[in-house]
């Protein structure tokens, strides 16, 4: 039941930049703004509002030299938005939850301890969103405010998955293939369970979320299996500007030869490898398009994405026993359909076969009748999914105020 004038505030909250959206309190929550904030801590960072009317559609700068900057200028968007309505709950997407959590949970005092414990785990998103929850306490001091895990969907993963293959006194420490995307996943499988029924979700399923941040899950049962990120986000798959996996003996060869620490090492995997550290031009997947026929690193940044993205599908294929349903998400998986028949192109002996029309125009179906495996084009919301959870974590059917 909705309860009029209650609105739900999602952040989701990155390395450079922060996404959010206003949802009005109804079943299921509706979408009234959305918006973000890029580029933070640079030159040139960028408010962009989208909303339900033509007026609230805005692109301006903004003065974001950190995230608490960020924040600051985000919440007087929310309020000035949130006249006449009564901001309700805040939803975070936190993306480590360490061993320990895998539902979504209000935060308070132990849980903020909890998290900065969990730090060095993701020293490259925990801090900051860390940042971002006690920025929106001080504005909102009597609001609840949820923290919605990123890892939460992959925490069950089975044990020759979740291990990883170093002295066994580490994993009694937490460190273990986590997992991300979850909540992005979470919401791709209930999409395929509306679009094709629940039996499709129960079958066997790769989730590709392809974008500045990259991933693959394997799902079998409704159930995570698999998952190319392993302890830290940066493992995996090429990405924008990650490495994805690289051989463990590279760190000590360049502190060896270049003297490198661990923190320069970390930053180089993290923000100048990829997409951008082979092509030395760029971390986006569109300009690197535009270019490739001139620019010879261009195309081998866009040949090694795809070809280790190919190369993940057929290892979660092994592991499913089979596959029956292949989804492409994110920023690249949504919207760039040369990559998806580059990845798919060659896999025809798993079932994998594009129709090129329905590729070509980014229809919701891009798979041909003739392909034994479906494959989708899914928008994922990971915003919904926050505010779903803040929802039923709160209880907000109810009219009982807080």
């Amino acid at each position: 039941m909705k309860s009029p004038d209650r609105r739900i505030l999602t952040i989701n909250g990155g390395s450079s930049s922060i996404k959010f959206a206003l949802f009005e309190d109804d079943c299921p929550p509706k979408p009234v703004l959305r918006g973000g904030i890029e580029r933070i801590g640079m030159p040139g960072a960028t408010l962009r509002l989208k909303g339900l009317n033509q007026i609230d559609n805005v692109s301006r700068p903004v003065v974001a030299s950190d995230h608490t900057a960020a924040a600051n200028a985000l919440m007087d968007i929310v309020e000035e938005h949130s006249q006449n309505h009564n901001l309700t709950a805040i939803g975070h997407r936190v993306v480590h939850g360490g061993p320990n959590y895998s539902n979504p949970r209000i935060i308070d005092p132990g849980l903020i301890r909890e998290l900065r414990r969990l730090s060095p785990f993701d020293p490259e998103h925990l801090p900051d969103e860390i940042l971002l929850i006690e920025a929106f306490q001080r504005r909102f001091p009597h609001l609840p405010q949820v923290a919605c895990f990123d890892t939460a969907f992959h925490h069950d993963l089975p044990r020759a998955a979740r291990l990883l293959p170093i002295p066994r006194r580490y994993e009694a420490q937490g460190v273990r293939r986590y997992g991300f995307h979850g909540l992005s996943y979470a919401f791709l499988m209930g999409e395929l369970a509306r679009l094709d029924g629940a039996d499709a979700a129960r079958g066997r399923v790769i989730l590709a979320h392809l974008g500045n941040g990259a991933s693959l899950a394997a799902v079998r049962d409704g159930k995570s299996i698999d998952t190319s990120m392993s302890f830290t986000p940066a493992a995996g798959v090429p990405m924008s500007t990650r490495s994805g996996d690289l051989d463990p003996g590279l760190a000590s060869y360049l502190a060896r030869t270049e003297h490198m620490s661990p923190e320069r090492f970390g930053k180089m995997v993290n923000f100048e490898s990829g997409l951008l550290g082979i092509s030395e031009t760029s971390s986006d997947m569109r300009e690197l398009l535009d270019c490739e026929v001139r620019d010879e690193r261009a195309a081998e940044a866009i040949m090694l994405f795809c070809y280790q993205v190919k190369k993940w599908i057929g290892a979660f294929t092994a592991a499913l026993g089979g596959i029956d349903t292949l989804i492409f998400a994110g920023g690249i998986g949504e919207n760039a359909p040369e990559i998806r028949a580059r990845i798919c192109g060659g896999l025809g002996f798993l079932g994998i076969d594009l129709d090129q029309l329905r590729n070509a125009e980014t229809e919701p179906l891009i798979s041909s009748d003739a392909g034994r495996v479906k494959i989708r084009v899914i928008h994922t919301d990971e915003e919904l999914v926050i505010a779903r959870d803040v929802a039923n974590v709160l209880n907000l059917g109810s009219t009982a105020p807080f």
